[in-house]
Protein backbone atom coordinates (compact mmCIF):
# COMPACT_ATOMS: atom_id res chain seq x y z
CA UNK A 1 0.00 0.00 0.00
CA UNK A 2 0.92 3.45 -0.87
CA UNK A 3 1.67 5.88 2.08
CA UNK A 4 -0.01 8.86 3.11
CA UNK A 5 0.17 12.21 1.53
CA UNK A 6 1.33 13.45 4.56
CA UNK A 7 4.38 14.77 6.71
CA UNK A 8 3.12 14.19 10.17
CA UNK A 9 4.52 16.13 13.61
CA UNK A 10 3.90 14.92 17.09
CA UNK A 11 3.67 16.85 20.57
CA UNK A 12 6.68 16.65 22.44
CA UNK A 13 10.04 15.04 22.78
CA UNK A 14 8.93 11.52 23.38
CA UNK A 15 6.46 9.50 20.20
CA UNK A 16 2.88 8.82 22.62
CA UNK A 17 1.52 5.52 22.41
CA UNK A 18 -1.20 6.82 20.44
CA UNK A 19 0.86 8.51 17.98
CA UNK A 20 2.67 5.36 17.61
CA UNK A 21 -0.52 3.46 16.99
CA UNK A 22 -1.43 6.17 14.93
CA UNK A 23 1.67 6.48 12.80
CA UNK A 24 1.31 2.50 11.92
CA UNK A 25 -2.06 3.12 10.76
CA UNK A 26 -1.82 5.89 8.87
CA UNK A 27 1.73 5.59 7.10
CA UNK A 28 2.64 8.84 6.59
CA UNK A 29 5.89 9.22 4.37
CA UNK A 30 7.58 10.77 6.65
CA UNK A 31 7.76 13.24 10.02
CA UNK A 32 8.63 16.91 10.78
CA UNK A 33 10.51 17.64 14.02
CA UNK A 34 10.08 20.94 16.00
CA UNK A 35 11.36 22.84 19.02
CA UNK A 36 8.66 20.84 21.19
CA UNK A 37 10.43 17.37 19.90
CA UNK A 38 14.10 18.52 21.16
CA UNK A 39 15.65 18.23 24.30
CA UNK A 40 19.33 15.93 24.43
CA UNK A 41 21.30 14.30 22.01
CA UNK A 42 20.38 10.82 23.29
CA UNK A 43 16.57 11.32 23.44
CA UNK A 44 16.28 12.70 20.44
CA UNK A 45 18.74 10.42 18.64
CA UNK A 46 15.33 7.74 19.97
CA UNK A 47 12.49 9.46 18.94
CA UNK A 48 13.83 9.54 15.50
CA UNK A 49 14.88 5.74 15.87
CA UNK A 50 11.20 5.11 17.53
CA UNK A 51 9.27 7.25 14.76
CA UNK A 52 10.91 4.77 12.21
CA UNK A 53 10.02 1.82 14.00
CA UNK A 54 6.59 2.55 14.46
CA UNK A 55 5.81 2.73 10.63
CA UNK A 56 8.25 -0.23 9.87
CA UNK A 57 10.53 1.41 7.37
CA UNK A 58 13.33 3.92 7.58
CA UNK A 59 11.00 7.07 6.64
CA UNK A 60 12.67 10.51 6.14
CA UNK A 61 12.85 12.32 9.45
CA UNK A 62 12.65 16.27 8.67
CA UNK A 63 13.65 19.32 10.70
CA UNK A 64 13.68 23.31 9.60
CA UNK A 65 17.37 24.03 10.61
CA UNK A 66 18.25 27.19 8.59
CA UNK A 67 20.25 29.46 11.36
CA UNK A 68 19.01 32.49 12.64
CA UNK A 69 15.78 32.45 13.92
CA UNK A 70 14.66 29.19 12.58
CA UNK A 71 16.45 26.25 14.11
CA UNK A 72 14.79 23.95 16.21
CA UNK A 73 18.15 22.84 17.37
CA UNK A 74 20.14 25.15 19.66
CA UNK A 75 22.81 25.17 22.99
CA UNK A 76 24.19 23.80 24.63
CA UNK A 77 23.96 20.43 23.02
CA UNK A 78 24.04 22.12 19.68
CA UNK A 79 25.55 25.07 18.19
CA UNK A 80 23.28 28.02 17.38
CA UNK A 81 24.06 29.25 14.17
CA UNK A 82 24.23 32.45 12.12
CA UNK A 83 21.33 33.61 10.21
CA UNK A 84 21.52 32.49 6.14
CA UNK A 85 22.20 36.57 5.05
CA UNK A 86 24.58 36.95 7.36
CA UNK A 87 26.49 34.13 6.88
CA UNK A 88 26.19 34.81 2.74
CA UNK A 89 27.98 37.70 3.48
CA UNK A 90 31.10 35.91 4.33
CA UNK A 91 31.36 34.37 1.21
CA UNK A 92 30.48 30.89 -0.75
CA UNK A 93 32.79 28.74 1.66
CA UNK A 94 31.23 30.39 4.56
CA UNK A 95 27.63 28.89 3.46
CA UNK A 96 29.04 25.57 2.43
CA UNK A 97 30.86 25.42 5.84
CA UNK A 98 27.87 26.13 7.78
CA UNK A 99 25.35 24.01 6.11
CA UNK A 100 27.80 20.73 6.19
CA UNK A 101 28.44 21.37 9.93
CA UNK A 102 24.47 21.93 10.52
CA UNK A 103 23.95 18.90 8.82
CA UNK A 104 26.63 16.82 10.67
CA UNK A 105 25.17 17.66 13.60
CA UNK A 106 21.37 16.76 12.08
CA UNK A 107 22.61 13.31 10.74
CA UNK A 108 24.08 11.94 14.29
CA UNK A 109 20.54 12.45 16.03
CA UNK A 110 18.81 10.47 13.27
CA UNK A 111 17.26 13.38 11.08
CA UNK A 112 18.19 13.27 7.43
CA UNK A 113 16.32 15.85 5.37
CA UNK A 114 16.59 19.52 5.97
CA UNK A 115 13.94 22.44 5.39
CA UNK A 116 16.54 24.25 3.47
CA UNK A 117 18.13 26.15 1.88
CA UNK A 118 15.51 29.53 0.96
CA UNK A 119 15.81 30.18 -2.48
CA UNK A 120 13.83 33.36 -2.25
CA UNK A 121 15.43 36.21 -3.18
CA UNK A 122 16.15 39.39 -0.63
CA UNK A 123 14.32 42.29 -1.49
CA UNK A 124 13.90 45.84 0.41
CA UNK A 125 10.12 45.37 0.75
CA UNK A 126 10.68 41.45 1.94
CA UNK A 127 8.78 40.65 5.28
CA UNK A 128 10.95 40.38 8.67
CA UNK A 129 10.21 37.18 8.89
CA UNK A 130 11.81 35.82 6.08
CA UNK A 131 14.26 38.58 5.06
CA UNK A 132 17.51 37.11 6.39
CA UNK A 133 16.60 33.71 5.86
CA UNK A 134 17.67 34.38 2.61
CA UNK A 135 20.79 34.00 1.06
CA UNK A 136 21.21 37.09 -0.97
CA UNK A 137 19.58 40.24 -2.94
CA UNK A 138 19.66 38.77 -6.57
CA UNK A 139 18.84 35.50 -8.48
CA UNK A 140 22.63 35.16 -9.35
CA UNK A 141 23.98 34.89 -5.68
CA UNK A 142 21.20 32.80 -4.33
CA UNK A 143 21.66 30.30 -6.95
CA UNK A 144 25.26 30.00 -6.25
CA UNK A 145 25.07 29.84 -2.55
CA UNK A 146 22.15 27.77 -2.80
CA UNK A 147 23.52 25.56 -4.65
CA UNK A 148 26.35 25.25 -2.24
CA UNK A 149 24.14 25.13 0.49
CA UNK A 150 22.49 22.10 -0.94
CA UNK A 151 25.62 20.23 -2.17
CA UNK A 152 27.07 20.54 1.78
CA UNK A 153 24.03 19.02 3.06
CA UNK A 154 24.12 16.57 0.79
CA UNK A 155 28.10 15.21 1.42
CA UNK A 156 27.16 14.89 5.47
CA UNK A 157 24.11 13.14 4.13
CA UNK A 158 20.83 14.91 4.92
CA UNK A 159 18.60 15.66 2.02
CA UNK A 160 17.97 19.35 1.30
CA UNK A 161 14.08 20.71 0.94
CA UNK A 162 14.56 23.82 -1.57
CA UNK A 163 11.63 26.69 -0.70
CA UNK A 164 9.91 28.57 -1.12
CA UNK A 165 8.18 27.74 -4.63
CA UNK A 166 8.08 29.31 -6.93
CA UNK A 167 9.34 32.62 -4.72
CA UNK A 168 8.21 34.33 -1.55
CA UNK A 169 11.00 37.27 -1.70
CA UNK A 170 7.89 39.74 -2.91
CA UNK A 171 5.49 39.11 0.06
CA UNK A 172 5.43 41.76 2.41
CA UNK A 173 3.14 40.14 4.63
CA UNK A 174 4.00 36.94 6.95
CA UNK A 175 2.14 33.90 5.50
CA UNK A 176 2.06 32.38 9.20
CA UNK A 177 -0.89 35.05 9.67
CA UNK A 178 -2.66 35.87 6.52
CA UNK A 179 -2.03 35.51 2.61
CA UNK A 180 0.72 37.60 0.45
CA UNK A 181 -0.49 38.76 -2.72
CA UNK A 182 2.31 39.58 -5.43
CA UNK A 183 1.03 41.53 -8.20
CA UNK A 184 4.35 41.13 -10.12
CA UNK A 185 4.09 40.63 -14.01
CA UNK A 186 5.15 37.08 -15.23
CA UNK A 187 7.82 38.51 -17.15
CA UNK A 188 9.67 39.59 -13.99
CA UNK A 189 8.66 36.79 -12.03
CA UNK A 190 10.64 34.78 -14.52
CA UNK A 191 13.59 36.87 -14.67
CA UNK A 192 14.14 36.79 -10.75
CA UNK A 193 12.39 35.29 -8.25
CA UNK A 194 11.54 31.83 -10.36
CA UNK A 195 15.62 32.12 -11.67
CA UNK A 196 17.08 30.02 -8.80
CA UNK A 197 14.40 27.51 -8.17
CA UNK A 198 14.86 26.67 -11.93
CA UNK A 199 18.56 26.40 -11.45
CA UNK A 200 18.39 24.30 -8.83
CA UNK A 201 15.21 22.45 -10.18
CA UNK A 202 17.80 19.13 -10.23
CA UNK A 203 17.35 18.82 -6.46
CA UNK A 204 15.48 15.98 -4.79
CA UNK A 205 12.37 17.77 -2.44
CA UNK A 206 10.73 21.17 -2.61
CA UNK A 207 8.00 23.01 -0.61
CA UNK A 208 5.65 25.61 -1.97
CA UNK A 209 4.62 28.79 -1.17
CA UNK A 210 1.41 29.96 0.35
CA UNK A 211 1.29 33.26 -1.74
CA UNK A 212 -1.03 34.37 -4.17
CA UNK A 213 0.62 35.09 -7.27
CA UNK A 214 -2.32 37.42 -9.72
CA UNK A 215 0.12 36.83 -12.31
CA UNK A 216 -0.72 32.88 -12.41
CA UNK A 217 -4.11 32.41 -9.91
CA UNK A 218 -5.91 33.68 -7.91
CA UNK A 219 -5.43 30.70 -5.59
CA UNK A 220 -2.12 29.82 -2.89
CA UNK A 221 0.77 28.71 -5.21
CA UNK A 222 0.20 25.75 -2.41
CA UNK A 223 -3.22 25.14 -3.86
CA UNK A 224 -3.03 26.25 -7.12
CA UNK A 225 -2.97 23.96 -10.17
CA UNK A 226 -1.81 26.82 -12.56
CA UNK A 227 1.21 27.52 -9.91
CA UNK A 228 2.19 23.69 -9.85
CA UNK A 229 2.04 23.07 -13.11
CA UNK A 230 4.61 26.42 -14.17
CA UNK A 231 6.95 24.94 -11.09
CA UNK A 232 6.42 21.45 -13.30
CA UNK A 233 7.24 22.45 -16.89
CA UNK A 234 8.53 25.77 -16.87
CA UNK A 235 10.36 26.05 -13.84
CA UNK A 236 11.31 22.00 -14.60
CA UNK A 237 11.49 20.84 -11.11
CA UNK A 238 10.12 16.70 -11.11
CA UNK A 239 11.36 16.14 -7.67
CA UNK A 240 9.30 15.61 -4.64
CA UNK A 241 6.88 18.36 -3.98
CA UNK A 242 5.39 19.30 -0.54
CA UNK A 243 3.10 21.76 1.07
CA UNK A 244 4.58 24.58 3.48
CA UNK A 245 2.30 24.11 6.88
CA UNK A 246 -1.06 23.37 6.25
CA UNK A 247 -1.75 25.26 9.60
CA UNK A 248 -0.55 28.36 8.66
CA UNK A 249 -3.18 31.09 8.49
CA UNK A 250 -2.51 32.15 4.70
CA UNK A 251 -4.59 29.62 3.50
CA UNK A 252 -8.20 29.05 4.07
CA UNK A 253 -11.11 26.20 4.80
CA UNK A 254 -10.80 23.70 7.18
CA UNK A 255 -7.30 21.36 7.75
CA UNK A 256 -9.14 18.75 5.48
CA UNK A 257 -10.21 21.38 2.83
CA UNK A 258 -6.69 22.97 2.80
CA UNK A 259 -4.90 19.33 2.53
CA UNK A 260 -7.61 17.92 -0.24
CA UNK A 261 -6.74 21.61 -1.96
CA UNK A 262 -3.09 21.18 -1.99
CA UNK A 263 -3.44 17.46 -3.22
CA UNK A 264 -5.61 18.16 -5.99
CA UNK A 265 -3.39 21.52 -7.05
CA UNK A 266 -0.07 18.73 -8.12
CA UNK A 267 1.25 18.90 -4.43
CA UNK A 268 2.96 15.33 -3.93
CA UNK A 269 2.43 15.81 0.19
CA UNK A 270 0.89 18.00 2.92
CA UNK A 271 2.80 19.31 5.54
CA UNK A 272 1.07 19.13 9.06
CA UNK A 273 3.01 20.86 12.20
CA UNK A 274 1.27 21.05 14.65
CA UNK A 275 -2.60 19.44 14.47
CA UNK A 276 -3.64 16.94 17.04
CA UNK A 277 -4.26 13.14 16.44
CA UNK A 278 -7.75 13.84 15.47
CA UNK A 279 -7.21 16.70 12.94
CA UNK A 280 -4.02 15.01 11.31
CA UNK A 281 -6.78 11.72 10.62
CA UNK A 282 -9.02 14.07 9.25
CA UNK A 283 -6.21 15.51 6.99
CA UNK A 284 -4.89 11.96 6.29
CA UNK A 285 -8.36 11.59 4.58
CA UNK A 286 -8.48 13.86 2.88
CA UNK A 287 -4.78 14.12 1.47
CA UNK A 288 -5.49 10.32 0.59
CA UNK A 289 -2.52 7.82 -0.44
CA UNK A 290 0.65 9.03 -2.47
CA UNK A 291 0.20 8.63 -6.42
CA UNK A 292 1.91 6.24 -7.84
CA UNK A 293 4.42 9.22 -9.44
CA UNK A 294 4.91 10.82 -5.81
CA UNK A 295 5.93 7.44 -4.66
CA UNK A 296 8.42 7.42 -7.55
CA UNK A 297 9.75 11.07 -6.56
CA UNK A 298 9.70 9.84 -3.36
CA UNK A 299 12.37 7.06 -3.95
CA UNK A 300 14.54 8.97 -5.95
CA UNK A 301 14.67 11.48 -2.98
CA UNK A 302 15.65 8.50 -0.62
CA UNK A 303 17.78 6.86 -3.21
CA UNK A 304 20.45 10.38 -2.67
CA UNK A 305 20.67 9.61 1.41
CA UNK A 306 24.37 8.50 2.08
CA UNK A 307 26.77 8.24 4.62
CA UNK A 308 28.15 11.28 6.03
CA UNK A 309 31.43 12.27 4.19
CA UNK A 310 34.39 11.57 6.65
CA UNK A 311 35.56 14.83 7.21
CA UNK A 312 37.83 16.73 9.80
CA UNK A 313 35.12 18.26 11.59
CA UNK A 314 36.98 20.05 13.69
CA UNK A 315 39.53 21.55 11.21
CA UNK A 316 35.87 22.99 9.40
CA UNK A 317 34.75 24.34 12.36
CA UNK A 318 38.27 26.04 13.04
CA UNK A 319 37.81 27.58 9.62
CA UNK A 320 34.53 28.72 10.15
CA UNK A 321 35.50 30.46 12.97
CA UNK A 322 38.14 31.71 10.86
CA UNK A 323 35.73 33.53 8.46
CA UNK A 324 33.54 35.11 11.19
CA UNK A 325 30.74 32.31 10.57
CA UNK A 326 30.78 30.69 14.23
CA UNK A 327 32.13 31.45 17.66
CA UNK A 328 35.53 30.24 18.56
Amino acid sequence: MPSASILGGIAGPDLSRAERDFFRDADPWGFILFGRNVETPDRLRRLTADLREAVGRDAPVLIDQEGGRVQRMRAPHWTDWPAPLDQAGRGERAVWLHHHLLAQELRAVGIDADCAPVLDIARPETHPFLRNRCLGADAATVTRLGRAAADAMLAAGVLPVIKHMPGHGRAQVDSHKDLPVVEASLADLEAGDFAPFRALSDLPMAMTAHIRFTAIDQAPATASAPVVALIRERIGFDGLLMSDDIGMQALSGSLAERAAASIAAGCDLVLSCNETLPQMEAIVAAAGPMTPRAEDRGRAALALRRAPADRDIAGLRAELAALGGLAA
